[in-house]
């Protein structure tokens, strides 16, 4: 695919120009982009490096003067593109736009960071991004993870409540949530984008972790928060050991969550589940979560 004239990628390692110059087109569908626009958050207030080693690199895809797409990537993880894919017809003019964007920006990264393990992006956009990786490449890719985007309607806490309360977690409890944080990944077979102490004294520094406890104050279950972002928080990890399961500490811990999001000034809340758990699916429709759009990540091997 040819990339137009006035169409082009521009790339930066600087979190703050990228916000700068995407920020507009990131706030017009900022739910869409909700992980795009936290990890951008994070790596301007906390540091370049706070998601591994390398140097991130941000970027935004410029046609007739607008900004209509973005990624960012923070090595050694994978690329998270926005959704560019819309339409579904082959002769959709901005899909073919589109796909010639997802083509050039697979050169742009093939050129820089040919061990790139991988993309995500709303299923559409990571299934084309894929592809062009597959030709520019030769890699084979593997979609590993399918996950659905909620936004809270009304919501509707579970009744009855299970036994216990919520609280806000504490530097008193960091262990805890270190060992509850690497346990949630451990169960989504994903990798840790951040250390897990770390991880837990940002979320510490303003209050973004709640916990249900027991009647004999013992936590059972975890529902952490973004910050505030383009008037969104997303609900993310939510966690309850496996001892403590299917007795409701989740749907409670969720719904206190959600409370306190709303209460905070926040006009949307949103978050991700794993499609293949047909049970926190479940649960977070019965709070009163209602699906946006799905999202899927791929995993890259180099072709031999």
């Amino acid at each position: 695919m040819a990339t137009t004239p006035d169409a082009r990628w521009h790339l930066t390692a600087d979190p703050a120009e990228f916000l700068d110059r995407a920020r507009p087109f990131l706030y017009a569908q900022p739910a869409l982009n909700t992980a795009l626009l936290t990890v951008a958050d994070t790596l301007r207030t906390r540091g370049p490096h706070v998601y591994g080693g390398g140097d991130p690199l941000l970027g935004w895809w410029e046609r007739g003067g607008r900004v209509r797409g973005a990624f960012l990537r923070t090595p050694p993880h994978r690329v998270a593109v926005s959704p560019l894919v819309p339409g579904d017809g082959p002769g959709d003019t901005d899909a073919l736009s589109a796909l010639d964007a997802l083509d050039t920006l697979a050169g742009e990264l093939a050129d820089r960071s040919p061990e790139l393990p991988g993309v995500m992006s709303d299923r559409a956009t990571a299934t084309a991004f894929a592809d062009a990786w597959r030709r520019r490449t030769g890699a084979a890719a593997t979609e590993n993870l399918r996950q659905r985007l909620y936004r809270l309607g009304e919501l509707t806490p579970p009744e009855p409540a299970p036994p216990g309360s919520a609280r806000t977690a504490t530097a008193a409890d960091r262990d805890l949530l270190v060992r509850w944080h690497q346990a949630f990944l451990a169960d989504l077979g994903q990798e840790r984008l951040t250390d897990p102490g770390e991880w837990a004294d940002s979320r510490l520094a303003y209050g973004g972790v709640t916990l249900w406890e027991a009647p004999d104050g013992t936590p059972v279950s975890m529902a952490g928060a973004t910050r505030l972002i383009a008037g969104q928080i997303r609900v993310a990890p939510v966690y309850t050991p496996p001892e403590h399961r299917a007795r409701g500490h989740a749907a409670a811990v969720t719904a206190e969550v959600s409370r306190a999001a709303l209460a905070a000034g926040a006009r949307e809340v949103l978050l991700f589940t794993d499609l293949a758990n047909p049970t926190s699916n479940g649960l977070y429709r019965r709070i009163g979560y209602r699906p946006v759009r799905d999202y899927a990540q791929f995993t890259f091997t180099p072709g031999r």
